[in-house]
């Protein structure tokens, strides 16, 4: 399951500025760290946004999400929290790669 890559479920015309500033952190940290990973754009198909929601557990969940496969990963504000604990590859059920 490490091998697939990570899903990042993002909107790209979003008015919210908290959501687009979330969504350029996800995956400016991700490309910095070379982490594999796709983006979903919701806005451009409604299965793609009930999906998220189905893995998020959550029927009103906003973008940006973060999963792979069927597993959630989490939230913003959890990915944000993880950068801030120094645990990132942990929370991304990742190895890190200097251990």
């Amino acid at each position: 399951m490490a091998d697939e890559p990570l899903t990042v479920y993002i909107s790209s015309v979003s008015g919210n500025k908290d959501i687009q500033a979330a969504q350029r952190k996800i995956e400016m940290v991700l490309e910095s760290k070379k982490i594999n990973y796709r983006t979903v754009d919701i806005s451009a198909n409604e299965n793609d946004k009930q999906r998220m929601r189905e893995i998020a557990g959550n029927p009103t969940a906003l973008p940006p999400q973060i999963c792979r496969g069927d597993e959630f990963i989490g939230n913003f504000t959890a990915f944000d929290d993880a950068i801030e604990s120094e645990i990132l590859y942990k929370f991304l059920r990742l190895e890190h790669p200097n251990l």
